[in-house]
């Protein structure tokens, strides 16, 4: 049986960390329900104005944003948020590989040989790609781009889980306001629409975790946020062994995480390894887009 969604991030807590900012050293690492940043009497985030500004890429402007939400309080944290996507719709044989790049300190690295797997045997995939790591990976960005077997999604500009209190996930500080939400999606997604010719349809926070009313601005600017079903790779710090057991016993409609910015993991070997098992079982990969109607 393959473990459920909490259970294996129980199992692994903070490995979402590793795989996708470096941890701060002073700062024990946090559980999801961390301590919220100071904010101003009005409730909003005491933290110097983001200098994100209106790009006609987002169809909502910042200033709407905080209009609607500045004063909403969340109901929910973690990876439950109502509209979040865990799966897609029923059916017999797909599933769905996602790859996480983050960027940061903690992993701006490019695996060519996952890449060049899912090229020579033609395995579509949807990469989550974070502004820092498109930043440090400008021709790998380009050509990944430019080739229909991968789709580009909206990992984020700094990948920071989504929050309108401040609230961390796995000691990484969330954004503390409606309007620190709207930078996050944002940023990144006006870059991609610009790169790309089309806006991002799909977007995951850093961690994956959210609250319900900034998975609801994520909805706002056009996006659909995408969580996972499978921890495929723990963070970029599972073996490749462990890999390799955890994607092959992928169900059909499962969404799989696993990450694209860490070479010297265990997930190109795991990938390798798992994907000609799920072929042999009759499944077939699919882009978000092409299962997500």
């Amino acid at each position: 049986m393959i473990p459920t969604r909490r259970a294996v991030l129980a199992a692994t807590a903070g490995a979402l960390l590793a795989g996708c900012t470096a941890p701060d050293r002073g700062r024990t690492a946090a559980s999801p329900s961390a301590s919220v940043p100071a904010t101003s009497d009005a409730g909003t985030s005491t933290a110097a104005p983001s200098t994100v500004a209106a790009d006609p890429a987002v169809a909502v402007t910042r200033a709407e944003i905080v209009a609607r939400y500045a004063h909403a309080v969340p109901r929910t944290w973690g990876f439950d948020a109502p509209g979040v996507i865990h799966k897609l719709p029923a059916t017999d044989r797909d599933i769905a590989l996602t790859f996480d790049a983050c960027g940061g300190p903690g992993g701006s690295g490019y695996d060519s040989a996952l890449i060049n797997f899912l090229r020579k045997r033609d395995i579509p995939a949807t990469l989550f790609l974070n502004s820092r790591w498109i930043a440090a990976n400008p021709a790998s960005f380009r050509r990944l781009a430019a080739e229909p077997l991968f789709e580009i999604a909206n990992h984020g500009t700094n990948h920071r889980p989504l929050s309108v209190t401040g609230r961390s996930a796995y000691g990484i500080p969330g954004t503390r306001s409606a309007a620190e939400v709207y930078d996050e999606i944002a940023g990144n997604h006006a870059k991609l629409t610009r790169s790309l010719g089309v806006a991002p349809r799909f977007f995951r926070s850093g961690t994956a975790f959210c609250d319900d009313v900034a998975a609801r601005i994520v909805t706002d600017l056009g996006e659909r946020f995408v969580s996972f079903s499978v921890n495929g790779d723990g963070g970029a710090t599972f073996t490749p062994e462990q890999v390799r057991s955890t994607v092959a016993s992928a169900q059909a409609g499962s969404i799989v995480l696993c990450h694209m910015n860490h070479p010297r993991g265990g997930t190109a070997r795991g990938i390798i390894a798992a994907v000609p098992r799920l072929l042999a079982r009759g499944h077939h990969f699919v882009h978000l887009k092409d299962a997500l109607h």
